[in-house]
């Protein structure tokens, strides 16, 4: 069976970590003062981070 946990947690994750770095050259959005790059990087790092977590445990089991 396919398990698409790998696959989508690397993009999750390389996604992320675009955003983070993206976040520190240009800190704000133009329309508000939160640094949204950087708030959902780290969002989209946490959840491809779990995802290849389950993936790691799901092949050992």
């Amino acid at each position: 069976m396919l398990d698409l946990r790998q696959p989508s947690g690397i993009f999750f994750s390389i996604t992320g970590a675009i955003l983070v770095g993206v976040s520190f050259t240009n800190p704000h959005a133009a329309m508000t003062d939160a640094n949204v790059d950087l708030y959902t990087g780290l969002a989209m790092l946490v959840f491809g981070g779990i995802l290849l977590a389950l993936a790691y445990r799901g092949r050992r089991a």
